[in-house]
């Protein structure tokens, strides 16, 4: 059903005219689009480069003055806090109601993002399109269209984490997920894929954020016998907190991790200690991320976990107002799949005012972005995966998978 209205959105913004194209013109009228993360809760430290690099492709096609006849993009922000779907919610109807936000880069965390989208995005017809959240149950989510996501879902990450360890010489793990829809799907993903792969898994448990110790989960972790312990969880909050009982407790010194376990904070925590440490997360080495780093580097803004892809969510959202000739809900659900995908000219970041201009002229885009972004009928990327090591004191890319 969701493929299906999907499909007929993109047929129909095939036969728009462009004679409405800029009904704006001239009026210089700004638009604000939400930008809902986790400001607060147990990804804190990652996202405030991640609301930068969308606000960054926002000021850039505010400056060029090209979108709608010099209609310029406010944000405005909402904390999902990553793991209080209420809380994320209320921020969402925030942004909606009151700010009037015509679509939402956003939100982060699997279990927020299901939430707002199901309570507040689709039944108001609001564009969702995340950088981050990679639950598989969002790939069947009954969006009406709406949602969209510029990563891949995690049923891929937890082959690819599953083919690092076998490639590794891991056989046997012990396995403890952050007890959310996105520790779950990973956690379920990895199971299946390991078992497959002749892998046994000692012990799998879950664990919640927020607790002062976790020497409890950890020795029940350690009494399975596993040498090697796999992480799915936050990199400010429980998954941090188990990998640092594990190392008090000598219980593991092998720790391998999803791509929440990913941040500079975990690092500068832990030290020396997580030295060896293997990760999974989403992203690639292309032309556009090394042009999307420059660009980063001009603005201030490290390049951490999800950064490009905040940019390239933003991005869309920006050109899919410009292809509808408007810039409102229904407009920008209608050529998300149209500006993101063939037939087009391929657009790099740094590289939107061209794209506004193209599509202006009538003309068609290919967003290629920091992520070498394609989306699927389901509306989200298939995506490659970076295993990366913690060497010297920084992540350092292994392979590409």
């Amino acid at each position: 059903m969701k493929n299906s209205f999907r499909k007929n959105l993109i047929v129909s913004a095939g036969a728009l005219v462009f004679t409405s194209m800029f009904s704006t013109a001239g009026l210089a009228e700004t638009v604000k689009v939400g930008v809902i993360l986790g400001f607060t809760g147990p990804i804190e430290s990652l996202t405030p480069p991640m609301a930068a690099s969308a606000e960054m492709a926002f000021k850039e096609v505010s400056d060029s003055g090209k979108l709608l006849g010099g209609m310029t993009v406010e944000s405005a922000r909402g904390d999902s806090t990553c793991t209080d779907s209420a809380a994320a919610t209320a921020a969402a109807e925030r942004l909606i109601t009151a700010e009037g936000v015509v679509a939402i880069m956003g939100a982060d965390c699997s279990g927020v993002t299901t939430a707002i989208a199901n309570n507040v995005g689709i039944p108001n017809g609001v564009t969702m399109i995340s950088p981050s959240a990679t639950s598989p149950a969002l790939s069947t989510i009954d969006d009406n269209g709406t949602f969209f996501r510029v990563v891949p879902s995690d049923a891929r990450q937890g082959q690819v984490l599953s083919d690092v360890l076998k490639s590794r010489g891991v056989d046997t793990v012990a396995v403890t997920y952050t007890n959310n829809d996105y520790g779950k799907g990973l956690s379920d993903s990895f199971a299946s894929a390991f078992a497959a792969a002749g892998g046994k898994i000692e012990i799998t448990a879950s664990h919640e954020d927020g607790k002062a110790d976790y020497s409890a989960e950890v020795g029940a972790l350690a009494a399975s016998g596993a040498e090697h312990l796999v992480v799915f969880g936050y990199v400010d909050q429980g998954g941090k907190g188990i990998v640092q009982a594990a190392l008090d407790t000598d219980a593991f010194s092998s720790f391998y991790g999803g791509d929440g376990m990913v941040g500079n904070s975990l690092i500068e925590a832990l030290g020396a200690d997580v030295e060896g440490m293997v990760t999974t997360i989403p992203g690639g080495e292309s032309a556009g991320g090394e042009l999307f780093a420059k660009l980063a580097e001009g603005a201030g803004i490290s390049v951490g976990p999800f950064v490009a892809e905040a940019y390239d969510a933003a991005a869309l959202i920006v050109l899919a107002m410009q292809a509808g000739g408007k810039a409102d809900r229904t407009a920008i659900t209608a050529n998300v799949m149209k500006v993101a995908n063939a037939p087009g000219e391929k657009i790099m970041p740094g590289e939107l005012a061209k794209a506004l201009e193209i599509l202006a002229a009538g003309g068609d885009v290919d967003y290629v972005g920091a992520t070498a972004v394609e989306l699927n009928d389901v509306g989200e990327t298939n995506g490659s995966y970076k295993e990366q090591v913690i060497e010297n004191g920084a992540y350092s890319v292994v392979k590409i998978h």
